[in-house]
């Protein structure tokens, strides 16, 4: 006799019964705020907008978790930004290298602004919440305000969409005004603030940066996609031109 049995239901989607990202941890214990996909796109706008018009490119660095030494007593202390940019400085490392990290002690040029992208395991640090215990680093926010005196700081939450700005003013931090939703920072005639748009094909709030007048600076792939719009629309032109011409007897080829 043979004994067979049956399941009675078939089995639960793996969704459903083993964690999801959403479960396990996206960040080292010892090393938080690890990248994930959303922090790589926000980087990426923010430097490909990043355009200061009375800056040459030359003179302009911007990176995203590269490491940032800032004390030279204390050589293996670092922070990694989510996305910082400094100007005044060669764009490459002695004129010709790219940089493994940014020393400000060989620099001698600090950042003008970093962003900070909030995640569950940074909030608190990023935003100065975490006590500081003896021997231990510094948290981003005591390094930004008091040891590098960053001018601009921003932290955006893309879990809440909530963009934070704060202005270096004295020796604190304080909340820094904001015009129609925008971080204005005049030293590069830029501004900072959320847009509503597609980027790398999803659409979300995004921070990018814009002109003082609210104006977008385009993408590389925003711009070829004006072109391309623009190039189609003068193509139209020219054929009713055309048409309209040949409804008059003439022909518009022997006008060329």
């Amino acid at each position: 006799m043979t004994n067979t049995s049956f399941q009675d239901e078939p089995p639960l989607p793996a969704k459903e019964t083993l964690p999801t990202m959403y479960d396990l941890p996206s960040e080292e214990p010892n090393e938080p705020g690890l990248p994930d996909e959303f922090h790589k796109f926000q980087a990426r706008l923010l430097h490909e907008t990043f355009e200061p018009r009375k800056w040459y490119p030359d003179k302009l660095f911007c990176a995203n978790n590269l490491n940032l030494y800032y004390d030279v007593n204390h050589l293996n202390w670092y922070k990694k930004p989510d996305w910082f940019a400094v100007v005044g400085v060669p764009r490459w490392y002695d004129g010709w290298d790219m940089r493994l990290s940014y020393v400000v002690w060989d620099e001698k040029v600090n950042p003008l602004v970093a962003v900070e992208l909030l995640s569950p395991g940074t909030e608190e640090e990023d935003l100065g919440q975490t006590p500081r215990k003896q021997g231990e680093p510094p948290n981003k926010w005591e390094v930004y305000e008091s040891i590098l005196r960053v001018p601009y700081y921003v932290t955006f939450n893309w879990y809440t969409d909530e963009m934070q700005a704060f202005h270096l003013e004295g020796d604190r931090y304080q909340r820094a005004k904001l015009i129609q939703g925008r971080l204005l920072v005049p030293e590069v005639e830029l501004s900072l603030g959320l847009w509503q748009g597609s980027f790398n094909r999803i659409n979300r709030l995004w921070l990018r940066w814009m002109t003082m007048k609210v104006d977008l600076i385009l993408t590389p792939e925003e711009e070829a996609t004006v072109a391309k719009q623009e190039l189609a629309v003068a193509k139209q032109q020219k054929e009713r031109l055309a048409a309209k011409l040949r409804e008059l007897g003439i022909d518009p080829n022997e006008l060329s």
